[in-house]
């Protein structure tokens, strides 16, 4: 009985702060993309509409495994869209499509990762957005990239969670 308590009192104030972390919800997601919201014919382009200025995705690498990795990912697009839905999935890439909220319904845009961690990004931007026709599609694409062992990174989850698209991918080391 006295070892039982001993390791509820352990317990409890290790559960504790891990059960915190995960309700933190994008505070506890490790990678913070930003992604620069690029109007069809130019910022002040009257025929693009209103739109967003930018649009916040979020990353954190999963505990290693042999001979692999694997990283989860959402971005938040419930910030300017509602009723989105998952309409594509396989391998190598999943869609999501959503309604832009009333204030964003003209927008004519795309957005891809411009910053990563608050660092240019300059690599293929694996995540972009189309905001076109009154929707907003989200679009996670690993075709073409490749890992250290020049397989294709491959699309492991896609869910939906506190109307944000979420997802999984991952790839060999």
């Amino acid at each position: 009985m006295n070892n039982l308590r001993k390791s509820l009192l352990w317990a409890f104030p290790l559960a504790f702060p891990l059960g915190l972390v995960s309700s933190l919800g994008a505070a506890a997601w490790g990678i913070n993309h930003q992604m620069t919201v690029l109007p069809i014919n130019g910022p002040t382009s009257v025929a693009a509409g209103t739109c967003p200025a930018s649009l916040t995705a979020y990353e954190t690498l999963r505990p290693r495994t042999p001979g692999g990795y694997a990283r989860d990912g959402m971005i938040q697009l419930s910030a300017i869209a509602t009723d989105i839905t998952a309409t594509q999935r396989d391998s190598f890439s999943a869609v999501w499509v959503g309604t832009l909220l009333p204030e964003y319904r003209e927008c004519e845009a795309s957005a891809g990762i411009t910053t990563s961690d608050g660092e240019r990004y300059t690599g293929h931007s694996y995540l972009r957005v189309q905001l076109t026709g009154g929707q907003a599609k989200v679009i996670l694409d690993m075709t073409g990239m490749g890992d250290a062992n020049e397989y294709t990174m491959t699309l492991l989850d896609q869910t939906m969670q506190d109307g944000n698209p979420r997802w999984a991918w991952g790839g060999t080391d």
